[in-house]
């Protein structure tokens, strides 16, 4: 009994309590009309990231950065800024007005799905002008020309931030320290993709010896070290050879490569940068690699001497031409022709533009590729045509070292995404 009359307040609470939760459920049911349906939860914030196509009225047709496009409608009150390619924050945003944004224009749309599941109603839009995005890349590619310089890692110091390259051109070997900090920005060129904005950031640890790198900061008096603002690395493929098969319609092209003996299919995008070259161009490349293969210019006596033999993977071609060759020195080398370094890389990005059209069986190409999923597949950065003379100057493959992911156009751009 005594028991009992202990356990009797506990028991009261949990008999209050229960009430409370039952009476509240009547409550809220009574307030409901009879039938009516629980409220849906609303609708979650949205976004979308892509270059405007088409505007009609306040409804926006944007081709995202994700692939496919997305139909915007501008609702009332809309906030509508622009901000400097850049820019990490909205400081320095200024109201811009619906007329202000053209086809080209990048922009980050926030807001809610309609009820159709695919317009995305916009309560804000930061723009990013198409001319500002062109100026600035127009001065980072400036940049990267003064600024840069480009090799094939020869050694990787993750401990202390140091990489080596090697950037020999035609002979003109040459080796450069690059200092990363902590301040530096690191990218990584995405697998299968020949966009340098796919490019992602990655840590010191994930370059290795043998991969393409570019990088840009401050150089010493004999431009034998960097210190680098960014770095740009990736792991490419040179192919050298011969067309055996071109196919406009599935966009690929078949080349026997020169060193694993093998036909590779190469698939051609919309992005990859293709030239050929005329054939005096090419001799002039040809006579030039021949003589860097057969001297070097003597120390003292002014005498030559045999070309020495070039380090491992400096020819660019390693497990069977899984590796990319060494970027040309920006500025470096022989004038004639636009033959050396810099200046065949300026000398091919002047050249026209070709097409798969051009190509046809039995030319002789060099190629800069992604590594691609399989070995006898990859996806064209660079493609170069008209090169028979300079394979036969260099008839193991090593030539296509003298392409790069950046030759045709001049350096990587950079990120001007939101």
């Amino acid at each position: 009994m005594e028991l009992r009359d202990k356990a009797r307040p506990a028991l009261l609470k949990v008999i209050v309590v229960i009430s409370w939760l039952l009476l509240s459920g009547v409550c809220d049911a009574n307030a409901r009309p009879a039938g009516a349906a629980a409220q849906p939860p609303q609708a979650a914030v949205a976004r979308a990231v892509g270059t405007i196509k088409t505007i009609d009225g306040t409804t926006i047709i944007v081709a995202t950065d994700a692939g496919g496009e997305t139909t915007v409608q501008l609702a009332n009150g809309a906030k509508l800024v622009r901000i400097e390619p850049g820019a990490k924050d909205l400081k320095e945003a200024a109201p811009i007005a619906l007329e202000d944004l053209k086809p080209g224009d990048r922009i980050l749309v926030r807001g809610k799905l309609a009820i159709d599941g695919h317009t995305l109603e916009a309560a804000s839009v930061i723009a990013m002008k198409h001319e500002d995005i062109a100026a600035k890349q127009a001065h980072e590619r400036e940049e990267w020309q003064r600024h840069g310089v480009g090799g094939l890692v020869s050694a990787v110091d993750a401990a202390t931030g140091t990489l080596k390259i090697s950037t020999n051109s035609l002979g003109a070997a040459k080796e450069v320290t690059v200092q990363v900090s902590k301040q530096t920005v690191l990218r990584r060129y995405a697998t299968n993709s020949v966009k340098f904005d796919d490019a992602k950031p990655a840590p010191i640890d994930q370059i290795h010896v043998g991969d393409q790198l570019r990088a840009r900061g401050a150089k010493n008096a004999d431009s034998t070290e960097l210190t680098a603002d960014e770095v740009v690395s990736g792991t490419f493929r040179n192919i050298a050879g011969t067309i055996n098969n071109v196919d406009p319609a599935a966009g690929t092209i078949t080349v026997m490569d020169l060193v694993t003996k093998k036909p590779v299919t190469v698939k051609v995008t919309a992005e990859t940068q293709i030239r050929k070259l005329p054939e005096m161009v090419a001799q002039r490349i040809a006579v030039r690699m021949r003589g860097a293969a057969e001297e070097t210019p003597a120390a003292a006596n002014g005498t030559a001497t045999p070309a020495a033999k070039p380090a491992e993977g400096a020819t660019g071609v390693q497990s069977g031409g899984r590796r990319a060759g060494q970027f040309g020195a920006a500025g470096g080398g022989a004038r004639a022709g636009g033959t050396g370094g810099g200046d065949l890389q300026q000398a091919l990005s002047r050249m026209p533009a070709a097409t798969l059209a051009d190509l046809q069986k039995g030319d002789a190409v060099m190629i800069v590729a992604t590594e691609g999923s399989a070995e006898n597949d990859a996806t064209a950065i660079t493609l170069l045509a008209g090169v028979e003379p300079i394979l036969e100057a260099s008839p193991k493959g090593g030539a296509s070292s003298i392409l790069t992911p950046w030759t045709m156009s001049e350096a990587p751009a950079g990120d001007t995404n939101q």
